[in-house]
């Protein structure tokens, strides 16, 4: 990891903000944006997985612990940093392939397929604990739309005010 202060700040500002802020915004009573996630979509492609699997649990068990949930964000996150590195090679080829991946330097598609695939594996997790029961599919299938796309938006809003400029 090339800065670790930056990934700490990142860390605890993301649960503040997600905690804080952004748990009290429910649309329509189902759609609710999920920050926090951003964090493991922005650490760096060549950590370490054991690393990476530490800090998306880590992750996930202080939201629990702020929501009363129960380890659903803790298994939801994990699943979601198991699955990056198929994501990333997938979303970026060669780039990820070569340790070349520089987020804010990579066509716009390209970040796009990667935070959709990302948001909606952990959307996908987590509601599927939240309502536990497959005759509410549909249900699990709604919450899973509508609060992934929100969340994507906030994500891209996010990730393009904060990133870098080009020169």
């Amino acid at each position: 990891m090339n800065n670790p202060f930056i990934h700490i700040v990142r860390f605890v500002v993301l649960i503040l903000l997600q905690v804080l802020l952004l748990n009290d915004i429910n649309f329509l009573g189902y759609i609710n944006p999920y920050l926090y996630i951003l964090f493991i979509i922005l650490l760096p492609a060549g950590i370490n997985q054991t690393r990476l699997l530490f800090f998306s649990f880590l992750l996930g068990i202080t939201v629990d612990m702020f929501e009363d949930s129960g380890g659903m964000h803790a298994c939801a996150c994990l699943l979601m940093a198991y699955v990056r590195p198929l994501i990333l090679r997938f979303s970026f080829g060669l780039s990820y392939d070569y340790q070349t991946l520089k987020f804010s330097k990579t066509p716009f598609g390209s970040r796009l397929t990667y935070i959709t695939l990302m948001v909606l594996v952990h959307h996908l997790t987590l509601f599927s604990l939240e309502i536990f029961n497959a005759s509410h599919i549909l249900s699990i299938l709604k919450n899973t739309l509508f609060s992934g796309v929100f969340s994507i938006l906030v994500i891209i809003i996010t990730t393009t005010l904060f990133s870098k400029k080009r020169t």
